[in-house]
């Protein structure tokens, strides 16, 4: 087994994070973690929600050299200054969230570890409109271009062509390329860590794969793609109509579906799985997980939230 520390930025400093994070840290887990977030915060939010767990300070200079196990919370202090343990989400986190960010992607091109997790970040404060989402931002750390974003849940995984991109812009983005490069990412994925050749549903874009339109994506980009990674000897099928596709004896026949749009997919995987989901970004040289939720702002210091997506990424990359 692969029990190479497991590297998690906390993230958003207003988030439940530290809530799941504590609730998850329960369970038996043998890979170390090693946290990176401001000391300060951790301890405020820890008496808050009234956890108790002894914290060790790490020299991100001397990382190799520690000894690390669970029974402590092994941390790389990053100073971020806030008066109350929760306040409301803003810019000024943004300085603290990018130089935690920074952090881990010199621990992991050094070496250290193959295994990342970052908790909850507000897109529209932390990106500003810059980049689509966390996907593309750590990507571009690595100089990856072709990435996909894999919401995997061990029945039924997702995957979105395009990410968080306006509606109106989709049938745009949608080439027959994207469609071959995402099959041969999720392929790659299941193959080397689950050990199996999955077989994937493409979902088409307009309703029941028909439109009136004078151009037809469906029929002119979705379909040959489908046919060319039939012909290279991948379990592709479809294109799929999407109101129909998610009945349980539908998708029960495959192990990924993939949509033309987010919410074409992201909200029936919701439904069926709730939290019980992690995103994983395809095509890094690691493994990145974060878990299928936001922020969640509106829970901050109730201690009520569900720490599920957040257990179920440390164990994947615990077993992986």
């Amino acid at each position: 087994m692969n029990y190479k520390p497991i590297l998690i930025v906390a993230g958003e400093p207003n988030s439940i994070f530290f809530e799941i994070f504590f609730k998850a840290i329960k369970k038996k887990i043998k890979s170390p973690l090693v946290l990176i977030a401001s000391q300060e915060l951790l301890l405020s939010q820890m008496q808050k929600l009234k956890f108790n767990k002894k914290i060790k300070i790490l020299d991100v200079k001397k990382i190799k050299d520690y000894s690390l196990n669970n029974k402590v919370i092994n941390l790389i202090d990053v100073k971020y200054d806030q008066e109350k343990p929760f306040e409301k989400i803003s810019k000024k986190s943004n300085v603290y969230i990018n130089k935690s960010f920074s952090i881990a992607v010199e621990l992991i091109k050094k070496g250290f570890t193959n295994k990342f997790i970052n908790g909850p970040i507000s897109k529209k404060t932390f990106l500003k409109k810059k980049k689509l989402g966390i996907t593309e931002y750590i990507s571009d750390k690595f100089t990856v271009k072709n990435n996909a974003m894999l919401i995997y849940n061990k029945q039924l995984s997702v995957c979105p062509l395009t990410t968080h991109v306006p509606i109106k812009l989709v049938a745009k983005k949608i080439t027959q390329k994207l469609i071959v490069d995402k099959v041969k990412l999720i392929n790659n994925f299941y193959k080397q860590k689950l050990k199996l050749k999955p077989k994937i549903a493409v979902l088409g874009l307009n309703p029941h794969c028909e439109t009136v339109s004078y151009f037809d994506e469906d029929k002119k980009i979705v379909a040959p793609a489908i046919n060319y990674l039939k012909r290279k000897n991948f379990k592709v099928f479809g294109p799929f109509s999407s109101d129909t596709i998610f009945l349980k004896q539908n998708r029960s026949k495959f192990n990924v579906i993939i949509g033309m749009y987010h919410d074409q997919v992201l909200s029936p995987l919701k439904t069926l799985f709730e939290y019980d989901a992690i995103n994983i970004t395809l095509g890094l040289p690691f493994t990145r997980i974060s878990p299928d939720h936001g922020p969640n702002e509106h829970m901050l210091g109730k201690n009520k939230s569900n720490p599920l997506s957040l257990i179920r990424a440390i164990s994947f990359l615990d077993k992986n």
